[in-house]
């Protein structure tokens, strides 16, 4: 079993990075706290260990929300780019599976599910593109549908001449471009 927590001084040296990237990009979160927001961290280890393997790979992670139902801040990867140690990756486990010839290294979905994140679904993709460019030169692969999914396809998103859009690959296929973001509910 991997080890979930983080040293003491990388906690230290983590929150001071989170809490310098909230006051910085407050239009991401105008109506919250970073006290709450470091509270929920320090009271969630496993979580701040998410969070240190999202800002790890490149992802620059920060608040975009509040749900209010079941009171958790979301964290989202808010690089400008698709995180760059998360790029050239197929789909899912299946789909590296299913690759007899030239395999990437792994999958977004295995990457995510070792990071203890998800990835962005469709809706929460357009949501983040609301709060900043996002994706303008790379892509990211996007949690897909079943249905799509069942018959080989996965989705992905980007941002080009000022528009989201939505498209679809087999889901082996992969590019230097294209990573994928995660969101994780503290």
């Amino acid at each position: 079993m991997r080890n979930t927590e983080l040293s003491k001084e990388r906690t230290e040296e983590l929150l001071v990075i989170l809490e310098k990237r909230f006051v910085n990009n407050k239009e991401r979160h105008p109506d919250l706290k970073w006290e709450d927001v470091q509270k929920k961290l320090e009271g969630n280890p496993t979580k701040l260990w998410s969070v240190n393997e999202m800002e790890e790979t490149d992802g620059e992670p920060d608040v975009i929300g509040y749900d209010k139902t079941t009171k958790e801040f979301l964290y989202c990867d808010c690089a400008a780019e698709s995180p760059k140690a998360r790029r050239s990756v197929c789909y899912d486990h299946e789909a590296l599976a299913s690759r007899k010839e030239h395999k990437p290294k792994d999958s977004a979905v295995n990457m995510a599910n070792r990071m203890g994140t998800t990835l962005l679904n469709e809706e929460q993709y357009r949501t983040l593109q609301k709060l900043g460019i996002f994706d303008s030169k790379t892509s990211s692969w996007l949690l897909t549908p079943p249905e799509i999914r069942e018959l080989g396809g996965a989705i992905f998103g980007d941002r080009r001449f000022n528009h989201i859009f939505i498209y679809h690959n087999g889901a082996e296929s992969y590019y230097s471009g294209r990573g994928f973001r995660s969101l994780l509910r503290v």
